[in-house]
């Protein structure tokens, strides 16, 4: 049985922006798509006195941007089995419940409800950082979020456990018959500036770390995927900005986020966090357990 693909529906332009992607997306792998809604309307359903037959205004509101995201699945007309479902939850718990049994769960930057200015909403946020299987968070360019520059982004963390990331981003470079480049970002100890090594100095053993954990990254991606084309870059400075660079040059940046058991906490690092916040097309998080 096939995993469907998730998709977080609220109604708002940027669910909708996450609901074309994901369709798009579930068209290249061959699998369905399940539109969720979480609403809390059996909150307001119990506080608010019952004075007729007809459901409350939240539980309207809530079927309606059910079925007006399943008619734009619709008219998309892109062969995808869709379904739909509207589960009485909180909309990150709702999600996050489907992790188990997903492909991937697709989410837009904010919903209905957030505060202008922000550049994440909470819940793209809470699920990104808790979620058991990949999430997606579409944003960015219009290009880069219909895939028009043939280039998925990996970025590898030079302390290793990128091999769920690389995987998943060479599976997404061969159905999109893209590029795959990945990013190691490398660099020196306070202490050791000034001492010899020269800026790119190809013997700096931060480098050649940087290099390794690329190669341990890939190592499977050639057997599996032979028909990608890899391209490999080391790059001195800070791993957000050299990600956040390439981003504006991909169709999808996709990083690895390490799970570890028992941690309820917010699991994402800074260097997911900025570029979920600020990355110029979709971002996948790809869990690593550790």
């Amino acid at each position: 049985m096939r995993k469907p693909l998730i998709v977080g529906i609220d109604g708002s332009d940027s669910s909708l922006a996450a609901l074309d992607w994901a369709l798009a997306e579930a068209a290249r792998h061959g699998v369905p798509v399940k539109l969720v809604h979480g609403s809390l309307w059996e909150h307001y359903e119990r506080a608010v006195p019952d004075f007729g037959s007809e459901p409350p205004a939240e539980h309207l509101l809530a079927e309606h941007v059910v079925a007006s995201a399943a008619q734009r699945a619709d008219k998309a007309a892109l062969g995808v089995e869709v379904s739909t479902a509207l589960a009485p939850a909180a909309p990150a718990d709702a999600l996050l419940r489907e992790c188990a049994d997903a492909f991937a769960v697709v989410v837009g930057t904010r919903g209905r409800g957030g505060i202008t200015g922000m550049l994440l909403g909470s819940t793209s946020l809470q699920v990104a950082a808790h979620a058991t299987c990949p999430v997606v968070v579409v944003r960015g360019a219009q290009a880069n979020v219909r895939g028009e520059l043939s280039s998925v982004t990996v970025g590898v963390d030079p302390d290793g456990g990128s091999e769920a990331a690389a995987a998943f981003a060479a599976r997404e470079a061969h159905v999109r018959e893209a590029e795959l480049l990945a990013v190691g970002a490398w660099r020196r100890p306070a202490r050791e500036l000034g001492t010899g090594h020269l800026t790119g100095d190809a013997s700096d053993p931060h480098r050649h770390d940087a290099e390794r954990a690329l190669g341990d990254a890939l190592l499977s991606v050639a057997h599996d995927y032979p028909k990608v084309t890899v391209r490999r870059e080391t790059v001195e400075g800070r791993a957000r900005d050299a990600l956040l660079d390439a981003s504006a040059r991909s169709d999808l940046l996709v990083v690895g986020a390490h799970r570890r058991h028992g941690n309820v906490g917010m699991q994402l690092g800074a260097v997911n966090h900025a570029v979920l916040h600020h990355s110029a097309c979709p971002v996948a998080v790809v869990p690593q357990e550790s």
